[in-house]
């Protein structure tokens, strides 16, 4: 079984979004083995200037950097990475899991994004949108379209 893991950047503090959460991480509990990880996120003022939010996004990487291990196949979330559609997703997932690499990581930054860190970690940059999403809903769109690719790797039926 496949182990997919995603590692964050803050908490989760909406009740509407945790309980998406909970009922996208039981659906997937039958495809793989699933770990949500948490790291602290910083204070970050609304007009950061560009020295500052990079200070910020570097703390945050090192955090992040901590819970990657070396088995890890890393794909970071990031609005400049490759843009693919449900069924290229899967085929990607399902391509790992055949060629041996059987833990995942999903990486999601804090509201500055990823650092130049944790982007070279990446084995893959993938964006969902050239649109700006709150990363607390990104976990929610992540975990569904993982659900969504797992349906169509098993031939199961998926909205479309």
């Amino acid at each position: 079984m496949m182990n997919i893991t995603i590692l964050c950047t803050g908490k989760i503090k909406e009740e509407f979004y945790r309980k998406a959460v909970l009922e996208y991480s039981k659906r997937l509990s039958r495809y793989c083995k699933l770990s949500i990880l948490e790291t602290p996120d910083e204070k970050t003022p609304d007009l950061a200037e560009e020295a500052l939010a990079r200070q910020i996004r570097e703390k945050e990487g090192e955090r992040l950097l901590r819970l990657i291990k070396e088995n890890m196949y890393v794909i970071a979330l990031a609005i400049d990475g490759v843009e693919m559609d449900s069924i290229q997703m899967a085929d990607t997932i399902s391509r790992l899991g055949v060629s041996g690499k059987s833990h995942v990581a999903f990486v999601i930054g804090g509201s500055l994004g990823l650092s130049e860190q944790v982007l070279k970690r990446a084995d893959l940059a993938l964006s969902f949108s050239r649109m700006t999403f709150p990363h607390q809903l990104m976990r929610v769109i992540l975990l569904e379209q993982t659900y969504r690719s797992f349906r169509i790797i098993c031939g199961e039926p998926y909205h479309k």
